[in-house]
């Protein structure tokens, strides 16, 4: 086994149990591991701290499997952290669904959270979507599929390995069916009361926003006898939701043709009234400025954009996005509105975040009070150790 050796001081990240240790922090490497290797992680002294998955081209050189230097990294690791991860959301679902919320699509497995970096499985009705994202989910992806079949029910698993990440690893994109057959072009779930079709080939993510499930159910509660905007609406999620849960009138904004001619059907697919919903297909930034100059107002406005910083090196430049969006957010909303606005994006802290909308809301003239913090929901997990897997926060914000 390879072992990579720290510089002086550069152990206590490893001692505290984060899982990434940076190319930075590495003095030497010892033997010749290749990429996905296990190799040993060890102090300045080589004293051994923790065993982790090598990635020669990645500034996270190594992603940590365990602290028991002794564990042997098999099948049965694999098989261990996947039963506990499955275990969890049996549990919950089952707390969820008592409480008539049932929902047959949920994320699985949550990489680091889950105590197997960079892997991603989410579940939609029998189908499991896929998503190595480091070498080392890479180096162990064929034992992983079949423990996933062996541990559930789902015959079927296709692979969306495509997300930009996979190229900071060395790693090329790998999409397509990795056990089973391939099913249909797109597949239905049950979210609640709403039905939603998912393209899980070509769609966002490995194809659904299940992270923000709960959120959704909250927007639909907020939505009665409000006028709604759904910003960024993707295949009508939050839309779907307030028209549902009672809206005057929902206007969705979204700027992929294909992502609207998907949302035009979920609202089919639900039988909800299409004379409350406008689409309009356009980017958000310009529809909000259309918006503005013709003085349209509404009650509840959604913003749910995509990631504008991944890394805490772009937040400066993304911040500036953010505050666009919300600023004229405000200015659109009715004294009393509410403002549901969301960030994804890993390299924006949720007290960076705040101070953005605050930014947004004092330059568009309007005073307003957090009202709740939203987060993803329970099926994406927060390790401790690991605060990087808090990257969904939002806020319902209310106008004096």
């Amino acid at each position: 086994m390879g072992e990579v050796i720290l510089k002086p001081g550069r152990e206590k990240s490893v001692l505290k149990r984060h899982p990434w240790v940076f190319s930075g922090a590495i003095e030497r490497v010892l033997g010749d591991p290749e990429m996905g290797d296990t190799v040993l992680v060890c102090d300045s002294r080589r004293q051994p701290l923790a065993q982790g998955a090598y990635s020669p081209s990645s500034n996270i050189r190594l992603r940590v499997w365990t602290w028991n230097v002794d564990e042997a990294i098999d099948r049965s690791f694999f098989k261990s952290r996947l039963e506990e991860a499955i275990s969890m959301r049996q549990h919950l679902r089952q707390m969820e669904n008592g409480q008539g919320t049932l929902s047959d699509a949920y994320r699985l497995v949550h990489a680091e959270s889950d105590g197997i970096p960079g892997l991603i499985v989410d579940r939609y009705a029998d189908l499991l979507v896929l998503q190595c994202l480091s070498t080392g989910a890479e180096r162990w992806r064929q034992t992983i599929a079949d423990l996933l079949l062996e541990l559930t029910d789902a015959v079927n698993i296709y692979e969306r390995s495509d997300a930009d990440v996979r190229e900071l690893e060395g790693l090329e994109s790998r999409v397509g069916a990795l056990r089973g057959e391939e099913p249909a072009e797109r597949l239905q779930i049950v979210e609640g009361a709403l039905s939603f079709w998912v393209d899980y080939r070509r769609g966002h993510k490995t194809g659904f926003y299940l992270d923000q499930r709960q959120n959704r159910r909250r927007v639909g509660q907020l939505a009665h006898q409000r006028d709604v905007l759904d910003g960024f609406s993707y295949s009508g999620g939050f839309a779907l939701s307030a028209l549902k849960g009672g809206a005057r009138s929902v206007m969705a904004v979204e700027s992929s043709s294909e992502a609207v001619a998907l949302a035009k059907d979920n609202l089919a697919l639900n039988r909800l009234p299409e004379d409350r919903l406008e689409w309009a297909e356009d980017d958000v930034f310009s529809a909000l400025r259309k918006l503005r100059d013709r003085n349209k107002r509404f009650d509840l406005i959604v913003l749910d954009p995509p990631k504008f910083a991944p890394t805490a090196a772009q937040a400066e430049r993304a911040s500036r996005a953010y505050k666009d969006i919300n600023l004229l957010a405000f200015k659109l909303l009715r004294p009393g509105g509410l403002l549901v606005t969301f960030s994804c994006s890993g390299g924006i802290s949720a007290e960076f975040f705040q101070k953005i909308i605050f930014g947004a809301a004092l330059d568009a003239g309007v005073e307003a009070q957090i009202a709740e913090r939203l987060f993803q929901g329970f099926d994406h997990p927060v390790a401790l150790n690991f605060p990087e897997g808090a990257y969904l926060k939002g806020l319902i914000l209310h106008v004096k």
